[in-house]
């Protein structure tokens, strides 16, 4: 949300906008976005980039999140998460709500 400028807000005060103007959203912040999206009937999905890393590391894992969406099913009501396990990028998908 940096480049609407709302980079100050509160994570719940962004969920309206997010749902309201149909976002899938990208964060770093797993835990909070995780129980905002279960208490959402319906998304546009979620993105999430679990480790705290370098910009250019969190670059490269999004291109690999890219890599999976790309020609592939929306993302509705589901969340993709990208983690590093060793020297891995691990991508795991799931549904939500799930609380």
């Amino acid at each position: 949300m940096n480049w609407l400028g709302l980079s100050g807000e509160k994570d719940w005060d962004l969920m309206p906008r997010i749902v309201a103007e149909d976002y899938t959203f990208v964060t770093n912040n797993a835990r909070d976005f995780r129980k905002l999206y279960g208490n959402e009937e319906i998304h546009a999905g979620l993105v999430i980039i679990v480790p705290q890393v370098v910009p250019a590391l969190q670059r490269d894992l999004f291109t690999l999140i890219l890599q999976e969406v790309i020609g592939g099913e929306e993302l509705l009501n589901e969340v993709i998460e990208i983690s590093i396990e060793g020297d891995e990028a691990v991508l795991t998908r799931y549904s939500l709500p799930a609380i």
